[in-house]
């Protein structure tokens, strides 16, 4: 990409919702520690880590779920989350492109969509 080309609206679009579902502290908190821990975990195993409200962590749950970052199993009753490695991979492209700096390859939506690669 050049750096006097526009981004396109769609790709600048799709990109401005992952730096929203970044842009809170507790929701980095979240990212980082599923990140980290690198298995399923429930939502109380995540409200005893990050000693936020159970209603508050299932809310930034959700959010960080709609933008794929988080992906959801249910077993039972029990709803485990964990981290979307693929998509969660793309961001760093992600804010190359918007800087303007050169990448091997954009990320699409379908990655972070499906968490699986292309």
């Amino acid at each position: 990409m050049e750096t006097d080309e526009i981004l396109a609206r769609s790709t600048a679009a799709e990109y401005a919702t992952w730096f929203k579902a970044l842009a809170d502290a507790t929701r980095i908190q979240v990212v980082s520690l599923l990140a980290r821990r690198g298995e399923p975990m429930t939502v109380g195993q995540i409200v005893d880590a990050v000693d936020v409200g159970q209603s508050t962590v299932s809310a930034h749950l959700k959010v960080l779920a709609e933008v794929r970052f988080v992906l959801v199993e249910q077993h039972g009753t029990a709803r485990y989350y964990r981290i979307n490695q693929t998509c969660v991979s793309c961001f760093p492209t992600a804010a190359d492109v918007v800087m303007g700096h050169p990448v091997p390859v954009q990320p699409g939506a379908t990655t972070c969509e499906t968490g699986e690669p292309r």
